[in-house]
């Protein structure tokens, strides 16, 4: 079984990075649960994907210290998903900050670089992605999503390779997005070798 964690806020595309996920495991014939679990149901409320690859999948829901790996689409949330990444899991994460609405309400004072911090004294495998260079490099900001699952496709994470994935790119997203999507997609496979090698 394969189990990720997609962290982030509302407006990001956690949802549709799911769904993408999910498409790419049926068509490989694999069995897959997807849910979502949605701390305020608006723009920058919190939310977190869930989905499982495998057989005799019981619940949808990635048990607490389970996730193979957490794919952090903002610092705060992949802090607060922490407890579902497993001992040995992957954690994938952009460290553009988009100040959650839970943050906002409590006037916290959000620094980014203590989240960060936080994240590489407690997780063993963590690639830090810059959140900056790649909304510059991506034609548009709203591909972030998926420059996130083309730096976890690289990862070899996901019980399927990187040609499967964008395959289900191809399948599931409108035609006049595809070209910028495949685009960001390429961006983040490679920003995922640049921080790999850079550490």
């Amino acid at each position: 079984m394969t189990n990720v964690l997609i962290s982030g806020v509302g407006g990001q595309g956690t949802v549709l990075a799911s769904k993408l996920i999910a498409a790419a495991a049926m068509a490989k014939e694999l069995d897959v649960r997807t849910t979502e679990t949605i701390g305020m149901a608006q723009r920058g409320g919190s939310v977190v994907s869930h989905v499982r690859i495998g057989q005799n999948i019981n619940s949808p829901l990635i048990p607490q210290r389970a996730a193979h790996a957490v794919i952090g689409f903002e610092p705060a949330e992949a802090v607060r998903v922490l407890p579902y990444l497993s001992a040995d899991g992957l954690m994938i994460v952009c460290d553009k900050a988009m100040k959650p609405v839970t943050s906002s309400l409590k006037g916290d004072t959000y620094k980014v670089y203590e989240m960060i911090d936080y994240l590489k004294k407690h997780v063993k495998k963590l690639v830090v992605i810059d959140g900056e260079k790649l909304m510059s490099e991506c034609i548009n900001a709203k591909t972030l999503n998926v420059a996130l699952l083309g730096a976890a496709s690289e990862s070899g994470v996901f019980p399927f390779n990187v040609d499967e994935m964008k395959d289900a790119l191809r399948d599931t997203l409108p035609q006049r997005y595809l070209d910028i999507n495949l685009n960001s997609f390429e961006i983040g496979r490679r920003m995922y070798n640049e921080t790999r090698n850079a550490g």
